[in-house]
């Protein structure tokens, strides 16, 4: 045997003969193109090709991205609560020529920070306005540069994770397998924050103390990129699908194969869902797009469940868990949301919650909810409200303009002002009452200003549910001067800081010495929106020496109605100068000052301009801005 191996050692490498060769060149056309097909579409299934190493990297470095981000901000937000304690205590005991040390800014750059970045504008002054195509087109507002610096870096920095592959490899299909699992994995990395940042029971809201709008803002933004991403995703498979077994192939397995089709329908349902939240679409069918984004939220959640749970390994795609922690936070919101809602507006000694509806002057409806149990409401808050037989699937944000807290007992005298323990407990067993005033446009609050005026003089009683209170995390009793701006329905969250601040300061627990309300209505008929609630406001013990009112009236019907009751509260006819207003109040300003606005757009904007406009290193006045962005 050896040496036979030899001999043929010895004759070198064979040719085959001719015939031989004649057969092996004719048989490979078909198995070649097999096995080609079969190498390509190796590309498009499981985990083949992908950088699962690289996707957990890049997972983990969006989680400390957003994570940081979120630090930074908490770490901010507790260094200024610790310094409004400090103010507030140091203040509230000291007489308004006593503050002079916090009306000073004890940090030079702090001033120039709030002017060119914490309360600027993109772009010259438009903020809170919006852009507006036509009278009935809207593609919405323009974000601050604050907001722009964290979407900017979210925005970059997800690019970089999604395209940080290995370009220099030859093999097209496998760099098309890891785009398709780096795409997939960030989508489904930015459906967690997506989420939470959706829910009004955020927890996030209370820890860092930023407004819901803002966490909207961030929600649309990151469903945008969740949507890039996941048709991304799509396409880097369906080529390499399409280049192993043809169109008709890949919808063969498109229809019959539980993971691509559920792929292929959650997919859909981002872009669908992604098209009907563009602001035109968005702002012209509001209602109908709510119920359409609950509807195709949760089949993009089962559909992408199903996906991750039926792939070809053992238990799934590694990012079921994380589809699992998607699910039961969007469920959570939910539970909360129900729990609150029958929590407030329902009790077995008392039932349902009543509302009272009054239709008011200037197309207007006064909203009085009795809820039957006591629910504490801090100033500046708002709430979801609905109604029994005006669309009751549909619920709305309202600022809670006024709030009276009745005891459990009949006894008149447990009416006035609370001072023992024995009293508070009678109201803490009580009940609350809660009052809005809502403008009448168009759809919902069309139809509730028509459901109060059909019942003529009388107001009309209906059953509703109010879900909240939301936000009030802005409070005004650390500074000594607190300015306040409203327009027309805007009031609703000026007026509820009022009453309080009055109160605290007759007790001697706030800092606030002086308050100025500025108004701007189009007529004296809005005058009545408020009118039982500012005639209480009038008659409150040394309410003249806190509270001075500004109202100015746009468009007065007749000229003898603008006439000044007193030297704090005066009327005037026409727009107000509002840098010319905030001028003056600081040559009066009492320690640290806030401004506060809640109106239309274009009022925001001008306040927010003026405020910039008087940040100096001898001030310290903060920007507070009420809004619903939607």
């Amino acid at each position: 045997m050896s040496l036979i191996r030899r001999r043929i050692a010895a004759l070198g490498p064979l040719t085959p003969l001719p015939v031989l060769a004649l057969r092996d060149s004719d048989m490979p056309s078909t198995t070649k193109q097999q096995d080609a097909s079969a190498s390509i579409a190796a590309y498009s299934t499981s985990l083949n090709g992908v950088d699962q190493a690289g996707n957990m990297l890049f997972k983990d470095m969006l989680w400390w991205t957003l994570g940081i981000m979120a630090l930074v901000v908490l770490s901010i937000r507790l260094i200024e609560i610790g310094w409004t304690k400090l103010r507030h205590v140091s203040s509230m005991s000291a007489p308004a020529d006593r503050q002079t040390y916090w009306r000073r800014s004890q940090w030079s750059w702090m001033p120039n920070l709030k002017k060119h970045l914490i309360y600027a504008p993109l772009w010259k002054k438009r903020h809170n306005r919006e852009i507006k195509l036509s009278s009935a087109i809207s593609i919405g507002t323009l974000p601050s540069r604050l907001h722009s610096v964290i979407l900017g870096i979210y925005l970059l920095s997800n690019i970089i994770y999604m395209f940080s592959e290995d370009w220099s490899q030859e093999n097209r299909y496998a760099l098309a397998a890891e785009i398709r699992g780096r795409s997939g994995t960030l989508a489904l990395v930015n459906m967690v924050p997506l989420i939470i940042m959706a829910g009004r029971n955020n927890p996030l809201i209370t820890m860092l103390r930023v407004s819901f709008d803002t966490y909207n803002l961030l929600h649309r933004w990151m469903g945008r990129m969740v949507v890039i991403e996941a048709v991304i995703h799509t396409i880097a498979w369906a080529c390499v699908a399409i280049a192993a077994d043809g169109i008709e192939g890949m919808n063969f397995r498109l229809i019959h194969d539980s993971f691509l089709a559920s792929g292929l329908a959650g997919t859909i349902a981002l872009v669908i869902l992604f098209f009907l939240s563009l602001s035109p679409v968005r702002h012209a069918f509001y209602e109908t797009f709510l119920s359409f984004h609950i509807i195709l939220a949760f089949i993009i959640f089962a559909m992408t469940w199903v996906h991750c749970a039926t792939a070809a390994l053992p238990g799934g795609l590694p990012q079921l868990s994380w589809m699992v922690a998607i699910f039961m936070i969007w469920v959570a919101d939910r539970l909360a949301r129900m729990f609150r809602l029958a929590f407030n507006n329902w009790t077995r000694k008392r039932g349902f919650t009543e509302a009272i509806l009054e239709a008011m002057p200037g197309n207007a409806t006064r909203v009085t909810m009795r809820l039957p149990r006591h629910v504490d409401v801090k100033p500046g808050t708002h709430a979801y409200i609905r109604f029994m037989g005006i669309n009751p699937w549909e619920n709305h944000p309202f600022s809670i303009a006024w709030v009276e807290h009745h005891p459990e007992t009949d006894d008149a005298e447990l009416g006035e002002k609370i001072k023992d323990d024995s009293k508070q407990s009678q109201l803490k067993r009580g009940t609350t009452s809660i009052s809005f005033i809502i403008g009448a446009y168009t759809g919902f609050t069309l139809q509730l200003y028509n459901k109060a005026l059909a019942g003529g003089p009388q107001p009309t009683r209906i059953r509703a549910a109010m879900e909240g209170p939301y936000a009030g995390h802005h409070s005004l009793d650390s500074y000594g001067h607190a300015v306040l701006f409203a327009g027309a329905s805007g009031i609703t969250h000026q007026i509820s800081y009022i009453k309080p601040l009055i109160e605290g300061f007759n007790e001697g627990t706030i800092a606030t010495r002086r308050v100025t309300l500025v108004w701007i209505i189009r007529d004296t008929e809005a005058l009545e929106w408020v009118r039982p609630w500012m005639d209480e406001i009038l008659q409150m013990p040394r309410r003249r020496e806190i509270l001075n009112m500004r109202l100015f009236v746009t468009r007065p019907k007749k000229p003898r109605e603008i006439a000044s009751t007193s030297n704090t509260v005066q009327m005037f006819p026409g727009r107000p100068n509002i840098s010319t207003l905030l001028k003056k109040e600081i040559e009066d300003q009492v320690g640290a000052m806030c401004v506060s606005v809640c109106g239309p757009g274009a009022l925001a904007d001008d306040v927010r301009q003026a405020v910039r406009e008087v940040q100096d290193e001898s001030s310290v006045i903060d920007f507070v801005e009420e809004s619903f962005t939607w």
